[in-house]
């Protein structure tokens, strides 16, 4: 089938003065216009494309490559609002058009607001919508435990951050587990921390055993193992050769060593410091 607002492998069926007419296994076709066409293209070759409705509601395919495809959900600006609904900035033309209906809160021209394509099977008709929840189903899960899985956050509260989980799922993100700025429509890796009896997802932005610390100077320094492994350098270290890798005092090097060797993460040699927080 030739799937509206989705970008799939389609076949050269023909080639017409107006462009390319595409297919697959079925009888239906599509037309990738002359000024979309590749060099060379000829009949029987693949091509990607991306199949969506012009502003005449015809079937048209383009090599160009969307903001975002029906079942995806994405930060999208809102170009004006008017009786029909919000018209929202999606890489076509016509623009994407969120019924009021569909809006969860009314849309304000010129805002960014995370919103999800949907396909009016239907009409075969692409619409967005803000009321993220509809769209998330949690009654069946493809995670578990310690998965990375990537996030896209739609709201915030006292609660915490509220994601989408791998364009399926909805979880949340606890305020106390966020450690660093997070907007909403940003596009992060989480990691689920715990899948609850009602199949509510806890996320974590950090992957499971990580520990993050509130001491400034500690993070920066149990960063700094992380990615290495091995530092070489020891409460014993001349204070420049301390001061030139991380830009702080030896005492207070000395503090956030002794933090960490008090959580078991690092073990104390002679000749360095080496991590062992993730065995």
């Amino acid at each position: 089938m030739i799937h509206t607002g989705r970008t799939q492998d389609l076949l050269v069926l023909r080639t017409t003065p107006h462009g390319l007419f595409l297919g697959d296994d079925d009888d239906a076709e599509v037309l990738l216009p002359t000024n979309e066409c590749p060099n060379k293209a000829k009949e029987g070759d693949t091509l990607k494309v991306f199949v969506y409705r012009d502003a005449e509601h015809k079937l048209v395919a383009t090599t160009r490559s969307p903001k975002v495809q029906a079942g995806q959900f994405a930060p999208l600006r809102v170009n004006r609002v008017d009786d029909a609904g919000a018209h929202v900035d999606w890489g076509f033309e016509p623009e994407l058009l969120v019924p009021h209906s569909e809006q969860r809160k009314p849309l304000q021209e010129g805002r960014w607001h995370v919103i999800h394509v949907a396909l009016d099977e239907r009409k075969d008709r692409i619409y967005g919508s803000t009321r993220i929840e509809h769209f998330l189903d949690n009654s069946t899960l493809s995670v578990k435990r310690g998965d990375a899985v990537e996030l896209v956050v739609f709201a915030k509260s006292e609660l915490g951050l509220s994601v989408v989980v791998n364009n399926k799922h909805q979880g949340l993100v606890h305020a106390n587990e966020v450690f660093k700025p997070v907007s909403i429509g940003d596009r992060i890796t989480g990691y689920i921390k715990t899948v609850r009896e009602d199949n509510k997802l806890d996320v974590t932005l950090q992957p499971i055993g990580y520990r993050q610390y509130i001491d400034v100077n500690t993070e920066l320094v149990a960063k700094k193992l992380r990615a290495t492994g091995f530092l070489p350098l020891t409460d014993k270290s001349d204070a420049e050769d301390i001061h030139a890798e991380f830009g702080i005092s030896k005492k207070a090097f000395k503090k956030a060593l002794g933090a960490l060797y008090k959580d078991r993460v690092v073990r104390l040699e002679e000749t360095g410091v080496i991590w062992i927080g993730d065995r």
